[in-house]
């Protein structure tokens, strides 16, 4: 659980580290508002992916299922700096498939945690794989860092593409017909 005090007696003490003055009239609140706004941000810390995937439903099916456009925001546990994208997640089912809004709250789940995004890749291939038992998943996430974009080299609109593939589905062909997919 998170400690909500804690964090805004560090947001004070950043305030004055700053030069601010903390009892001024716009700054008294900014303590507790940034403790409650990092409550919401990284309420992914207290869930577990597998709540979100456990719900499935019987196919014979076995074609490929692909979402794309899954938007997010997350933390970079780097800069403690916003990016935020979009998440495909392709998968091919072996007898089950899962709710669509399974998958994206399965992407808030570990969207809103201190993130890298090469690891949330991962770990949305990984539990996508391991609670679905597909015959193979493909997960592609675009982003922009804002501690890219907005300090240090500050290139705006450059992306970061990352992806993660998991199953002996998921091979090459299969690889070639999602990203053709998803960039359609």
């Amino acid at each position: 659980m998170m400690d909500t005090k804690k964090i805004e007696q560090s947001v004070k003490m950043f305030l004055e580290a700053i030069g601010e003055d903390i009892t001024r009239e716009g700054l008294i609140e900014t303590p507790n508002r940034i403790a409650r706004m990092y409550e919401e941000l990284l309420q992914g810390n207290n869930e577990d992916a597998s709540q979100h995937l456990s719900k499935t439903f019987k196919v014979e099916s076995g074609e490929l299922v692909l979402e794309k456009d899954i938007t997010f925001s997350s933390m970079c546990e780097h800069h403690l700096m916003p990016f935020f994208g979009k998440v495909h997640i392709a998968y091919i089912p072996d007898g089950k498939v899962v709710g669509l809004s399974k998958l994206a709250r399965t992407v808030d789940t570990f969207a809103k945690r201190l993130q890298l995004q090469e690891k949330m890749t991962s770990e949305i291939a990984d539990a996508v794989f391991d609670c679905l038992t597909p015959k193979g998943v493909m997960v592609v996430i675009e982003a922009e860092h804002t501690c890219m974009t907005s300090r240090g080299i500050k290139k705006m609109g450059s992306k970061t593409i990352t992806y993660a593939a998991r199953g002996e589905a998921m091979n090459g062909q299969k690889k070639a017909e999602v990203l053709s997919l998803i960039k359609n």
